[in-house]
């Protein structure tokens, strides 16, 4: 299982987490997301066929400005 840590551009409520929560959740090989809103990070992990580069184009795609990773 490999895990992949991003700091975003801030996760402003409960909503937004939920929403980081649920799209990641449909990508095939995630086995488990936590985002802590305290400090704007995001842990996922994962295994095959899912990718670190997949997680972080989702992350995007929901608004969220990955920081780094």
């Amino acid at each position: 299982m490999e895990t992949l840590l991003c700091s975003v551009s801030g996760i402003p409520n409960k909503e937004s987490k939920t929403q980081i929560k649920n799209a990641l959740d449909k990508i095939k090989g995630v086995q488990e997301v936590g985002v802590n809103m305290a400090t704007s990070t995001i842990k996922v992990e994962y295994n095959q066929p899912a990718t670190a580069a997949e997680i972080k184009d989702r992350i995007e795609d929901s608004g969220f400005k990955i920081e780094y990773a």
